[in-house]
């Protein structure tokens, strides 16, 4: 049985979706699925591995891994890797997974696809879909020749089933190597928000320039209240600074495939379009018939904003609120 290692992001000590979709997808295609979790926060989210496919789970409990630095990541995650000897890879396509991973595979001297949208397994090989140009096309990467296959999954990309029991003998606690730091992390300051990053949502409510100014996003919020949602923007309303970068769903922002994603007051400009045509239902709301957004749009509103998102949460409300 061929050995797969699954890079386990965690936050507020819970293990992310993302990490969840991809141990069950190892433990699906019959690996031995090793989960390598980073940082002392992490004890939590090393014990729910175990419950999601992960046989062994390498513990990395150290407070020098509870924020992100890249030479720290590197150092074990490649020991977790030569230590496991694993030669299949996957991790979430996060900006951590982004940042860390193309670093890793030249160290390793391996092939790496990033971004992808879906996975298959053929014989002993990783046989990945990613898309190209804002999503117009899309590639098949093959990493057969690769002496370490490396795949990063965009979240919400595959199923995941409940969660079974946990083995607590199966997580192991190991050292973090030396390293001869370039940079040392000092803080990290958290934004206000406790919602689900955009990338990990299942239902995102998204703004556009059709608000008119930045007050009524407390529109969206309320809306996102009753849904239980996360709040996105267009890149126009952060280029004007009515939100923050974090809120930016596009090619240039957060790359996103919710199960619902609705777009209000969003032309839906093909940067923004690449960002989130991965979601499984799209909602547009926009005054403008010929809108760009309702060419990808499951249902679509032609109306006044203002009049419709407030009727919406309301009837959002009567339903799930009964």
């Amino acid at each position: 049985m061929s050995k797969l290692i699954v890079f386990c992001e965690h936050q507020n000590q819970n293990l992310k979706r993302s990490s969840i979709e991809l141990l069950q997808f190892g433990k699906s295609k019959n690996f031995e699925v090793v989960g390598v979790v980073l940082g002392a926060e992490g004890q939590k989210a090393a014990e729910q591995a175990t419950a999601n496919g992960a046989s062994e789970v390498l513990f990395f409990n150290d407070v020098k891994l509870n924020g992100y630095n890249p030479e720290l990541y590197l150092a074990a995650l490649e020991a977790g890797i030569k230590q496991s000897g694993a030669r299949h890879v996957l991790a979430p396509a996060s900006s951590a997974g982004k940042d860390v991973f193309p670093r890793l595979a030249a160290r390793l001297d391996s092939s790496i696809a990033s971004d992808c949208v879906a996975l298959t397994v053929e014989g002993d090989t990783l046989i990945a879909k990613k898309p190209l140009y804002a999503g117009k096309a899309f590639a098949q990467v093959n990493l057969k020749d690769s002496p370490v296959q490396i795949v990063l999954m965009r979240a919400n990309q595959l199923p995941v089933a409940t969660a079974g029991s946990a083995n607590p003998g199966a997580v192991k606690i190991v050292a973090l190597p030396a390293v001869d730091l370039k940079a040392i992390l000092k803080e990290v300051v958290k934004g206000a928000s406790e919602k689900l990053d955009l990338t990990e949502a299942n239902v995102i409510v998204s703004g556009g320039r059709g608000l008119k100014e930045a007050g009524n996003f407390k529109m969206l919020e309320d809306m996102a209240n009753v849904l239980g949602a996360t709040v996105g923007a267009s890149r126009a309303v952060v280029d004007s600074g009515w939100v923050s970068h974090s809120m930016q769903v596009g090619q240039t922002g957060k790359t996103v495939a919710p199960t619902l994603y609705i777009a209000v007051g969003i032309s839906g400009a093909i940067q923004h379009l690449a960002g989130m045509t991965g979601s499984k239902v799209i909602v547009a709301i926009n005054n403008d018939p010929n809108a760009p957004i309702f060419q990808k749009a499951t249902y679509g509103i032609v109306g006044d904003l203002f009049e419709i998102v407030p009727k919406l949460t309301e009837e959002f409300k009567k339903l799930l609120h009964k």
